[in-house]
């Protein structure tokens, strides 16, 4: 089975004023996305997805990683990051998260970028034009707050009823004018002493 992708799409922002106060350092977000035939569609129920996950993961990460890394310029720039993946109305949301779910598919990005965080995510079914948002956070430090951002697009003719969307987004920065603090603040008032103990 070959990886069918009916096109790529590109989206960037640069947001330079925030609050009405101009942002010391644009804040560029990309998100890359790739729309995909879903190699699951029209036929019976699959227990195993594993065949496919293992073929058309790595190829599709390596394709979406280069995008994003071109629009960006280099993997030192990305801060923070995040994956999402829409199926088609004839689709699972299974068949969404198989395509992202796999240390096959997040580790190019990881690696990519020497990030150690794991990719936040969304996975959802939807119609042509449905959102494509993907949630974001630093690549090396999940509670720190000022990287928690969303990027987000539409693409007018996707996913058509077979395909899925699957993409990949970056933040060369945190949120202009970051100012609410980290986990780590909350977990020291609370005392709370482990990473990750307590509500993000």
């Amino acid at each position: 089975m070959t990886l069918e992708v009916r096109k790529v799409v590109s989206y960037i922002e640069e947001t330079r004023i925030e609050g009405g106060r101009a942002v010391p350092r644009p804040l560029l977000m990309v998100l890359c996305a790739a729309v995909v035939k879903n190699p699951w569609a029209g036929r019976p129920f699959q227990e195993d997805l594993r065949s496919e996950i293992m073929e058309l993961a790595p190829p599709l990460g390596e394709l979406l990683v280069a995008r994003v890394l071109g629009h960006v310029g280099s993997g030192e720039r990305v801060e923070a990051y995040g994956k999402a993946a829409v199926a088609g109305a004839s689709g699972e949301v299974e068949h969404a998260s198989a395509l992202i779910h796999t240390l096959r598919f997040g580790n190019a990005y990881r690696d990519a970028v020497s990030g150690t965080s794991y990719l936040s995510f969304t996975n959802t079914r939807g119609p042509m034009g449905c959102p494509i948002v993907v949630p974001m956070m630093h690549k090396n430090d999940e509670g720190m707050r000022s990287h928690y951002l969303t990027v987000q697009t539409t693409i007018a003719d996707a996913p058509g009823p077979d395909e899925i969307v699957v993409a990949l987004g970056a933040s060369v920065g945190g949120r202009p004018h970051a100012r609410i603090g980290d986990r780590y603040q909350d977990m020291r008032e609370m005392g709370l002493a482990a990473p990750g103990a307590g509500a993000k």
